[in-house]
């Protein structure tokens, strides 16, 4: 049993340090509004996680999987959404400044909300966590509902710990930039080309 747990730790903690849509996410939000801003955008997609974990332990996930029409119409409303937020970036011509008081123009219960519904939007996710958390069941006494939100409590808590490292130092690369204007305009276009390319990719 602690085996099989600390494996499934391991291959999490490897899968959240590998480049992917959440991580670069994590790292350009951090890097564009700061510390604990990327900090809520990491909760969000954490509490998206848990919406996964117990669409695979009532079943829902595979739904997704044996009827692809429902599996696009996801894909189509989480790449409008994504496509939305590029949008909303780039009528916001205001220069971003990075420091205590002032900082860009989110609340971090924006970021964590955006954070949320991406997630909740890309049925990557929960196909990823249908084919992976299966996989790693590790008792026989247990119901199958109970292991899978052990598993997903797990993945949910070793992902944290890698996105807020990444969170924690991008916000330490973004405070040695902050007084440049033009690297702003970059970040700006930087996140832009983040939501573009992870809308495409649900569709790849």
């Amino acid at each position: 049993m602690i085996e099989t747990l600390l494996s499934f730790c391991a291959v999490v903690f490897l899968l959240a340090l590998s480049p992917g849509p959440d991580n670069i996410f994590v790292l350009t939000q951090s890097l564009v509004y700061g510390r604990k801003y990327g900090i809520a955008t990491v909760l969000g997609l954490m509490i998206g996680c848990l919406v996964h974990t117990s669409l695979v332990a009532f079943g829902l996930a595979g739904l997704l999987k044996k009827y692809p029409q429902a599996l696009f119409m996801v894909k189509v409303f989480g790449a409008a959404y994504l496509l939305y937020l590029a949008y909303k970036i780039y009528q916001h011509n205001a220069p971003i400044r990075l420091n205590e008081k002032k900082v860009g123009f989110k609340s971090t219960a924006a970021l964590f909300k955006q954070g949320f519904i991406m997630n909740i939007l890309n049925p990557k996710v929960a196909l990823f966590f249908l084919a992976l958390l299966p996989q790693f069941l590790f008792s026989e006494k247990m119901t199958f509902i109970l292991q899978i939100y052990i598993l997903g409590l797990l993945f949910i808590v070793v992902s944290f710990l890698v996105f807020s490292s990444f969170a924690f130092l991008a916000a330490a690369i973004s405070r040695r930039i902050n007084q440049n204007n033009r690297t702003f305009i970059y970040l700006n276009y930087l996140q832009i080309a983040v939501f573009v390319g992870i809308a495409l990719f649900l569709f790849v």
